[in-house]
């Protein structure tokens, strides 16, 4: 099942031209035959991560993918914003992510946030910011899932 995707980069300091993770999330789910609703930038603020999730499904979007703001710095407010919005939490995608992740990069890996839920419809991941982060869910979590993952929203 082919999936209309949206995807947001969080981000104090990155712009769509040096948005290695973005491009990545974009480029991996057009090439497994995914449509990509739309794409932005924001900053790692609430109000702009919460108007990114209304873009999404303005653009009918059924799975959001975020990438940025899922770390335990000052400013990564993404998953306390999602975490807030979440109908259906799916804790199993943040530890699976955690063990592979552990497997690439060692401890550093208990630092990630990173989690996924759904919300009216749509199914949200929220991923680090790191290009290697976004390659390994996407490729391993994401894609194996996503068409599924969006069947069951209809059930």
């Amino acid at each position: 099942m082919h999936v209309s995707a949206f995807v947001v980069t969080c981000s104090d300091s990155r712009d769509a031209a040096r948005d290695g993770s973005g491009k990545v999330l974009r480029d991996g789910l057009e090439s497994a035959g995914h449509n990509i609703a739309g794409y932005v930038v924001v900053k790692d603020d609430p109000e702009a991560i919460r108007g990114a999730v209304a873009q999404a499904q303005a653009a009918g979007a059924r799975a959001l993918l975020f990438t940025g703001g899922t770390g335990i710095g000052r400013r990564d407010t993404t998953v306390e914003t999602l975490r807030a919005m979440f109908e259906k939490e799916l804790p199993g995608f943040g530890e699976l992510f955690r063990m592979l992740s552990y497997r690439q990069i060692g401890s550093a890996a208990m630092m990630s946030r990173a989690t996924a839920g759904t919300y009216q419809g749509m199914i949200i991941f929220a991923l680090p910011g790191s290009p290697q982060a976004a390659r390994l869910a996407l490729d391993a979590l994401i894609l194996p899932e996503l068409g599924h993952a969006v069947r069951e929203l209809t059930r």
